[in-house]
């Protein structure tokens, strides 16, 4: 009702002023709430409970509340640099999949109140509350479906468990902007001690329309999250990113928590979709979603935030950036580093908007009336627009800057109050007094940041090529933002040789091996050098001609897989030898009989601590492991196992390296048994393998 009120209210605005009707809306419009939502575009998650001191993804639900114990708990400082970060709002994780509590629910004892922090009388949802008040940002809960823990897990009684526990964070916190439930839902588990797997049916076990009601009951402003809304969806990866192509809208009946038939439609949304239901895109800023000092030297570097922000931000999308706490209770320096990095660069991006105040002529302009003039597209208000006459649905603006101007962003809203229309759009800029096309794309909807070539052009032309009706653009900016350096490659080879490669011609690349910091007087790479024992290369790119350095790039080398050979049934299997080549793109599938012994002769005897596993990152049927055991031998036909009943948690929506460690041990052979595949074609793989040694 209220969205008709505002439809109404400009619509008679319109004629008031013009007597020329404003455009009808085109398919389905934001909700308030979904409106409000939009606004905020960037905020934090945070990801901070058992896990983070277990050194786990995914708990199994067995902790004990006496393993949570932060000594530094700050949730002022997460609140000041999300803040200071530009972020908007912070999400937590009440509960994650292990069932822990960082509030003192009345419903379980695995909670925060049997823990030794604060002797069990904290909270943290009501001190990160009160933070997000005391610095102006909007809270948002994460109550995790599934619960590892809980007993009843599986039965309709721990329903009633989880709407009670609900109840208790959407009624004691203050209002609440957002609610996500996420789509991991059913497996193996403590279960109260049962220490079994448990399937539900997800489509029906959680009745979610009563459990929406209840957010709608007691949180009416507040966006829910899932795989499919009913006000926000998943973008359908962790990675960071949106389709080029992203629609607003979905056939949200066609989804729920955790049931997706293509992700492809959760990251490009559907053109004929029935409800609006925008993307989110969530990514942590580490690999991980929880703290892991393994991955300290690996917090996302600036220019990765950069390609994450345009390719979520700038593709109709928000960003929810991970934060994972670490058992101070803080966020580590390191990760504010970086998120203050990017924070700078953003500004600096778009210091100054060269279209602001110039002068726009358009192709047609509705009824020829002021209210939906060109000028209103870099007027600088969010309210007015440009329109063409109903069925005008190719037309252009152009944007004459007066002289010969550098640039290299553009950015373009389309009114969504009146729905997402756009389907293709051309950009073009008059450069040396010849049209040149800069770039063709598609969708605009909320916002659309396209980072062009650096041209310098003294006219620009946007044209809308294709609309489901008539265009309206509230506003256009452009920018000239300054050059990035991105870290160089370093890859190793089978063979132990070491390559750094960077993406700029004209460049310099310098490097160390013994884990300091490189500069212009370390080693200047010229040609591939061998690595064979364990050290750790760091690499970085400068660039003469600004005197720029690039962030610095850092991998940690273990042994050489010089003397490594595939042995078994596998040694004749084709790309067999890809596991061990150094290029986590190529690897190796099948989809043989489980289990799959993946058996590796040395060649030497080694001190081994544990070992990793990278999956493979194709789009479609990559082959990942999900449940393994490892194994160690002396002479390959005693079997040690050092792994018993492994998961690589998480690894189906987040393909990252997993790391496993285990006690010290000698080996010449190891065997890899995959007991279970990621995806339900039965794929198992590896990208790449390799170890962690003792040396």
């Amino acid at each position: 009702m209220r969205d008709f009120v505002i439809f109404t209210f400009i619509l008679l605005i319109s004629i008031s002023c013009t007597q020329t009707p404003a455009p009808e809306p085109v398919g389905p419009i934001p909700s308030e709430r979904q409106l409000a939502w939009h606004q905020l575009e960037y905020y934090a998650f945070v990801h901070f409970n058992m896990n983070t001191f277990t050194n786990m993804e995914w708990g199994l639900g067995d902790e004990k509340p006496a393993q949570f114990n932060p000594t530094e708990l700050d949730c002022r400082q997460w609140a000041r640099v999300c803040k200071e970060a530009g972020m908007k709002g912070i999400i937590l994780t009440a509960k994650h999949h292990d069932g822990f509590c960082l509030w003192p629910s009345t419903y379980t004892e695995h909670s925060v109140k049997n823990s030794p922090w604060k002797d069990g009388k904290g909270d943290v949802v009501r001190e990160l509350a009160d933070a997000c008040k005391e610095y102006g940002l909007k809270l948002g809960l994460y109550l995790s479906p599934w619960d590892r823990n809980h007993a009843d897990y599986g039965k309709p009684e721990y329903i009633t468990y989880f709407r009670n526990q609900l109840r208790e964070l959407l009624t004691n916190y203050g209002e609440l902007f957002e609610v996500w439930f996420d789509g991991a839902n059913g497996g193996t588990g403590y279960y109260g001690g049962a220490n079994e797997n448990r399937k539900i049916d997800r489509s029906t076990y959680y009745d979610w329309e009563n459990t929406f009601k209840l957010v709608r009951e007691l949180q009416p402003n507040a966006c829910m999250f899932s795989d499919g809304g009913p006000d926000v969806r998943w973008v359908g990866n962790e990675e960071g990113w949106a389709g080029k192509t992203n629609w607003s809208i979905l056939k949200r009946d066609d989804f729920a928590p955790g049931i997706t038939e293509d992700r492809r439609d959760l990251q490009e949304g559907q053109e004929d979709g029935t409800h609006w239901l925008p993307a989110e895109v969530d990514v942590s800023i580490r690999p991980g979603w929880y703290y892991h000092t393994y991955e300290d030297h690996k917090v996302k570097t600036l220019p990765h935030l950069l390609d994450i922000y345009y390719h979520s931000v700038g593709r109709n999308a928000s960003l929810l950036l991970n934060f994972p706490v670490d058992p101070r209770g803080l966020i580590h320096e390191k990760d504010v580093e970086q998120v203050l990095k990017l924070a700078e660069a953003l500004k600096s991006d778009f210091a100054h908007d060269l279209a602001k105040g110039k002068k726009v002529t358009a192709s047609n302009i509705r009824g020829n009336a002021k209210a939906f003039n060109a000028a209103n597209v870099v007027d600088g208000d969010p309210e007015s627009y440009w329109a063409t006459d109903d069925g005008v649905n190719t037309a252009s603006l152009t944007i004459d800057f007066g002289e010969p101007t550098p640039i290299n962003r553009f950015l373009v809203q389309e009114n969504i109050l009146l729905g997402q229309r756009v389907q293709e759009f051309m950009l073009e800029g008059l450069i040396d007094n010849n049209w040149q096309t800069i770039a063709n794309e598609t969708t605009i909807g909320a916002k659309r940041i396209l980072r062009l070539p650096n041209v310098v052009a003294s006219q620009l032309k946007f044209t809308v090529l294709a609309a489901k009706a008539c265009p309206v653009i509230s506003n256009i900016q452009v920018y000239k933002a300054p050059k990035v350096l991105v870290g160089p490659d370093i890859k190793r080879d089978k063979d132990g040789l070491v390559t750094i490669t960077g993406n700029d011609q004209g460049i310099n690349l310098y490097y160390t091996t013994d884990g300091t910091e490189p500069d212009t007087s370390s080693n200047k790479f010229s040609k591939p050098f061998e690595v064979h024992k364990p050290s750790t290369v760091k690499a970085i790119v400068f660039d003469g001609e600004s005197g720029m350095f690039s962030p610095v790039s850092t991998r940690k080398l273990d042994v050489s897989k010089a003397k490594w050979k595939v042995i078994g049934k596998l040694a004749k299997e084709k790309n067999i030898s890809t596991v061990f080549d150094g290029d986590s793109h190529t690897g190796w599938r099948t989809k043989s009989a489980l289990p799959v012994d993946f058996m590796v002769n040395l060649g030497e005897t080694l001190n081994l601590q544990g070992f990793t596993y990278f999956p493979g990152q194709g789009r479609s049927s990559p082959g990942i492991i999900l449940n393994y055991e490892f194994y160690t031998s002396l002479d390959g036909r005693n079997w040690k196992k050092a792994v018993q009943n492994g998961e690589f948690s998480n690894i189906k929506n987040s393909p990252i390296l997993q790391e496993v460690t285990f006690a010290k041990q000698k080996a010449r052979y190891i065997k890899l048994k995959a007991l279970s595949p990621a995806f339900e074609d039965g794929h198992v793989g590896i990208a790449e393998l390799g170890l962690i040694t003792g040396s």
